[in-house]
């Protein structure tokens, strides 16, 4: 198990790589995007770190206590669908015990809870992420009667993250680590694997943040133009040229106020399960 200090500084550490790249459409350290600037990131960071890694703590109390010092911090959603999915994992990473991290997180999930449900429900109240909209049943905004992974299970063909708690974080532990493996294969820096991370996610999914802002169709449209983009940067193999691609299309999608923070949100926890299998003990290594 990792203790609490490790799994902030994991933390940190992972949103601090996602805003380093280039990622098209998002907030990054090469340019602000949708109001919001990358030093918002990461006063975030700072401010939720202590809230998901605290010990003992369930996985709700962990999501709630740090959409409050988000908001108490920088004032608007910055981070909501990151500590949606680094909760449960910070949860996992904090376990004591035999198993893998992976192994562990199947543990976290299938012990959440309506308590746990009611807090989260209320931290996405409380951050009012855009084009949130209301359920026919299980809404947000009445009391949980279900757990949050029956919940999340419920948006999961609507939204990337509650995607995750349905299908045991697939998508983080398979293609991610998968993409963050290639990329230091072929002897990328820190900066160009997140950003081919992310791409990796931008060009199998429809971002559904901007599905619920914009429509399908619009996120099907941009999902074709980050297929585009990708296989450009496939064609490079140089840092400069990756990134020059990237901010062409970042400044494009911006322009029309296009922000795929799903699969943003999906890269950082990507690189906070990195962190964390580098931090615990051999045996936790496989996951």
């Amino acid at each position: 198990m990792a203790d609490a200090e490790q799994i902030a500084s994991a933390f940190i550490a992972a949103c601090a790589d996602e805003l380093a790249a280039p990622k098209p459409g998002n907030v990054h350290i090469y340019a602000p995007g949708h109001g919001m600037e990358a030093a918002d990131f990461i006063a975030s960071a700072k401010a939720a770190a202590p809230h998901i890694s605290a010990p003992g703590a369930r996985v709700g109390a962990r999501i709630l206590e740090a959409v409050e010092a988000t908001w108490t911090r920088v004032g608007c959603n910055t981070n909501l669908g990151i500590i949606l999915l680094c909760a449960p994992l910070a949860h996992a990473a904090s376990r004591a015990g035999e198993g893998s991290l992976d192994e562990k997180l199947a543990q976290t999930l299938e012990a959440l809870d309506f308590s746990d449900a009611d807090l989260a429900f209320r931290a996405i109240v409380r951050a009012s992420p855009a084009g949130l909209g209301a359920a026919p049943q299980h809404d947000v905004a009445a009391p949980a009667r279900i757990s949050l992974r029956e919940a999340m299970a419920l948006a999961a063909d609507r939204d990337l993250v509650a995607r995750q708690y349905a299908n045991g974080f697939s998508e983080i532990f398979g293609m991610g680590r998968e993409a963050i493996r290639r990329a230091r294969e072929r002897g990328h820096d820190r900066e160009t694997a997140t950003l081919l991370l992310f791409m990796t996610y931008a060009r199998h999914f429809p971002d559904t943040h901007i599905q619920r802002k914009f429509g399908e169709k619009v996120a099907r449209e941009t999902l074709t133009r980050f297929q585009e983009a990708a296989s450009l940067i496939d064609a490079v193999d140089d840092r400069d040229s990756m990134f020059r691609i990237a901010l062409e299309l970042d400044r494009s999608l911006k322009k029309s106020g296009y922000n795929p923070g799903a699969c943003a949100d999906l890269t950082v926890a990507a690189l906070f399960v990195d962190y964390l299998l580098a931090i615990l003990p051999n045996v936790h290594k496989n996951g």
